[in-house]
């Protein structure tokens, strides 16, 4: 019998860029964020926004990865086509592959989502995952992204485009 790991998120703090930049200097950066460089910076942005929710992933009680969610406007000129306006985009990034556990960036997206459309007005939830890292684009795909598009990104080159719409409120009775 399989157990499903205890998977949290708990607000990234300045302590923690630390832990996070050790974690951007381990294998799979490249694929996932376009490289260190990009990644801290885009990190420092997502801690220093307002308009963002920076998160750490906790499996059991122990910091395995990073996460954030930005209002898409903070991002970018000009949204990718097909991303509507009020979109917010995601990313995230584990300490090691999966930390032997093959579905915990999905389990990360899932609830960073959640928190997403729980306080804010986001329409939808994107991201921008680069085509060479598949585990990724599997566990957007389970935490509830489509694909929208290949583009070529700037930093991450050729990327899916992806998106989760806002859950639709239950009926009314």
């Amino acid at each position: 019998m399989t157990t499903v790991p205890s998977v949290r998120l708990r607000p990234a703090t300045p302590e923690d860029r630390f832990l996070i930049r050790r974690w951007l200097a381990g294998s799979g950066v490249q694929e996932s964020w376009g490289g260190a460089a990009s990644a801290e910076a885009e990190i420092t942005l997502a801690m220093e926004t307002a308009a963002a929710l920076s998160r750490i992933i906790e499996r059991d009680g122990a910091p395995v990865g990073y996460a954030h969610a930005v209002e898409i406007g903070v991002w970018v000129e000009k949204r990718p086509v097909g991303v509507p306006a009020g979109a917010w985009r995601v990313a995230y990034i584990l300490a090691s592959a999966e930390d032997n556990c093959p579905r915990l960036g999905e389990f990360a997206l899932a609830l960073l989502t959640r928190e997403v459309f729980a306080t804010t007005l986001a329409v939808a939830c994107s991201a921008v995952v680069s085509i060479r890292n598949e585990e990724a684009v599997r566990a957007y795909e389970r935490a509830g992204f489509r694909w929208l598009q290949v583009s070529h990104d700037a930093v991450y080159g050729p990327s899916w485009v992806m998106l989760k719409e806002r859950p639709l409120p239950p009926p009314a009775r």
